[in-house]
Order: C-alpha cells, then structure tokens, then sequence
C-alpha cells in the first residue's frame, strides 16, 4: 500500500524511514492483525483506550441499532438526542458529584480547553477578568490543541512556541527521579506541596483560575503520585479558592483499579476530564463532568450572557453517546474493572522483577498501567543520550515478537486492556524479557 501521503503524530520520522509503518486491518479481542496477517498483542489498549477487546459484540451492536435509528445530530441551541441524555445522566452517576453536568467533546484535548474557558467564563461573569492562569505540572499531558497543549508540561511543546501566556507549571511529584538523597517519599510528598504553595503565592491566588492534574501521569511515563502528595495540595488549594480539575482521561473508568483514579487517591475534584475509555476506543468522544458548586457559576454565567457561547458540532453525537452508555455498563456489569484489580499483583508483580535487569532504573506503576524506566547507570539514575532512542529500540524489537508496547523516551508503557488474562500477562512480560536482553546485549557490543 502507499502510505507516502501520511504524515504520522507522534512518530520517529527518521526511524520509520528505516523500520516503515504496520498497517493494520483486523482485530479480535486484546489482539490486532496487520495486512500480512500477522498478530499482535495490544500491550497498550491501543491508546490506553480499547479495553473491552476490539470486537465487542455488545458494542458492535449498539453502533449498527443506533446508526440505523439516528446516525448523527448536534447537541446545540437546546436540542438534543436520546443517547446523549442517557450519557448525562449516566456519567453523573457513575461519578463522585451528587449533582452537576455534563458538556461533551471529541476528545480529551478539547475537554481540557473547554474546562479553561468554563474557568475563565465564570471568574469574567464574577467581576474577575485576571484570573486565568492555569496550573498544571511539569512533566504532565492533557493533549495537544493549543489551549491543552499549553496545559502539557511536556518540552517538545517548544518547537511550537508553546505554552501560551498564563499557562504555568508546579513541580512533578516523582519521587526515584527527583527525591534527594537521603529525603523519605513523605518529606518529598512535603515539599512538593510547598512548592505549589510558592507558585501560587508569586503569581497571586487572586490570577489563577485553576489546577489540572492526572491523578497518575499517563503520558508523562505512568507516573503515580508520590505519597500523600494529593492529600497535602488539596488543602493548599482550598486554601487559596482554587478549583481543582482532575484530568481522567487515562484513568477514567477503571484503569487504575477503581472506576477514578480519583478514588485512588481520594482527590476531591471540582471538575473531572474524561475520554479515552469512556467509548472504549469506538468513537472519538470526551466530557467534562462539573460537580455542582461550578455547575451553579455556570448556570449565573450563562444567565448573565444570554447563553452559553461554546460547542462542537460533533459534541454529543448519538452514536458515540451510545457506544459509551454500553462501554460504562461493560466494564461495571462484567466487572472488568473488578479484573484489573484481580490482576494488578500479577501485573505489577512482573513489571517490578525487571528492576533486577542491569539497565532498568524503575519499574512503577498501578491498576493495569505500568512503565520501565531504562538508565544508562542505576546508582547516579544516569539516563541514556537522547540519540540512542532506547525505548524506540524496545518498541521496535518487540513489536517483532507479536507485542505492542510504547516507547516513551526512556522508558517503555505498558497498559493492557482490562479483559486482559493471566496468560497474556505472562506472554507480554516473557516477550518483554526477551526483548530486553536482547537490547541491552547490542548495547554492551556497540559500547
């Protein structure tokens, strides 16, 4: 096939050069096959997304009853559709709010960005046009549009000329990476906070308009908080009348072993950022879930200017709506989340193994999201040169062997889907191993 007209996101050019794409046109279960028919373990949900299985008849067959009925319509100017409602009142449900509402997107991208405008409506309604800043944390990810992107605190932003101004950043809470020596991981969770409480007092609580935060780093290399680390900023932000928005769209819906991850880490969330697997990678769909006090600001707001002045053709479609109705009532009814905690021992069990390897710094993780963090020394946590390009080497030399994982700098990702078995489990860490050694055997020979 001719893939030249492609231009691929997140891609190594000059490796796919040498390497070339797969091409993929079938998939069954955790698993997808490429155009020569060869199979793959999907190490990643895809994207962290697909995790009922690629094929679920369940959702097959939502999407055919719901194209042949409404195939497709907007949610603005005061209609909406069936699947849409049913979606509303199903997120606010399943979420930590009592009360609130619901405003979809198409992506988590878009979510992020309409969570800042909401911010930045209601404090202009309120006689408060300055406050707009927005904090998040170095090293974090809420996408790639440019108001979301601003948001991520990820260096390659500044080929773009990013982030915007009134974008700003607090310290990452990685405790191998940044703890000093001799700190304990409480101690560290400490001056974290205190760190956030510095930025906030420089730029002034009265300019910021919020702080997002992934309850674990996805895209940053799955980084869990350190401990304690949200029970001691949530007091902080009260404190200073910030809203807290938890940024869900990787560890919504079960993928660190409770419906959110901010269950996991009793984070009190203000806001909740949703996508990914709220369609199980069916269709392209995101939320924002606001609990009540900013429902009621947002009601006062849009009062005040004679409507809402936000939307998205595609926000809400039916179709996606109700491919994510199913996808909720999967992953609660087949108590696949329920499976993620079954398997989290196993999981992480198998991931921290790999610590005993030469060159692997850390392993880390939780629920069913794990990552290596691959170092060129593990005393001085020296990292490899940049130009080695060692996780796309793992990548690379798995994919080989029938296993798809992602590379992420220096670390490799793994994040099975939730149907995901024992057996499988034991294939991707046996293949991984393999991999590994492999890897780290040219490098001893090239060195």
């Amino acid at each position: 096939m001719d893939t030249s007209h492609v231009l691929y996101g997140f891609t190594d050019l000059k490796n796919l050069d040498s390497h070339g794409p797969i091409v993929l046109n079938k998939a069954k279960g955790a698993y997808v096959y490429d155009t020569n028919g060869k199979k793959y373990f999907d190490g990643n949900s895809g994207l962290w997304n697909s995790v009922v299985g690629f094929d679920h008849p369940k959702m097959i067959a939502t999407a055919q009853k719901q194209y042949q009925e409404l195939s497709g319509y907007h949610s603005l100017f005061g209609r909406i559709t069936e699947p849409a409602i049913n979606l509303t009142n199903k997120l606010i449900e399943v979420s930590p709010f009592d009360e609130g509402k619901v405003f979809f997107t198409n992506s988590g991208s878009e979510a992020n960005d309409t969570a800042v405008k909401l911010l930045w409506f209601m404090n202009s309604h309120k006689g408060m046009p300055k406050k707009r800043k927005i904090i998040t944390r170095y090293n974090s990810y809420h996408g790639v549009t440019v108001g979301a992107a601003s948001m991520t605190g990820k260096p390659y932003n500044d080929v773009f000329g990013l982030p915007l101004p009134d974008f700003i950043r607090s310290a990452c809470p990685h405790y191998w990476k940044f703890g000093n020596e001799g700190e304990s991981e409480e101690s560290f969770s400490s001056r974290m906070a205190q760190d956030l409480e510095d930025v906030i007092e420089k730029e002034g609580a009265e300019t910021i308009a919020g702080f997002f935060a992934e309850p674990v780093m996805g895209a940053g290399g799955v980084i869990p908080p350190s401990k304690d680390y949200f029970k001691l900023i949530q007091p902080i932000l009260k404190k200073h009348n910030i809203p807290l928005i938890a940024d869900e769209v990787i560890c919504g819906f079960g993928r660190t072993g409770n419906l959110w991850g901010s269950i996991t880490y009793d984070i009190k969330p203000d806001m909740i950022i949703a996508s990914k697997c709220i369609t199980s990678g069916f269709f392209p769909l995101g939320a924002v879930i606001a609990g009540e006090e900013i429902t009621k600001e947002l009601i006062e707001a849009s009062y005040a200017a004679e409507e809402f002045p936000h939307g998205f053709t595609a926000g809400g479609h039916p179709v996606g709506c109700a491919l994510a109705v199913q996808a909720i009532d999967i992953i609660i009814e087949e108590k696949l989340v329920e499976n993620v905690r079954k398997l989290e021992p196993l999981f992480m069990g198998g991931l921290k193994k790999f610590e005993d390897m030469e060159f692997i710094g850390e392993a880390r993780g939780i629920g069913l999201m794990g990552a290596l963090e691959m170092v060129q020394d593990k005393k001085t946590k020296k990292p490899f040169d940049g130009h080695m390009n060692m996780g796309e080497r793992v990548a690379n030399k798995a994919i080989e062997k029938g296993l798809i994982c992602r590379p992420l700098g220096p670390s490799i990702v793994l994040c099975p889907p939730f149907i995901t078995t024992p057996e499988q489990i034991d294939f991707m860490y046996t293949t991984l191993e393999e991999t590994l050694k492999e890897v780290f055997n040219d490098i001893k020979i090239s060195n």
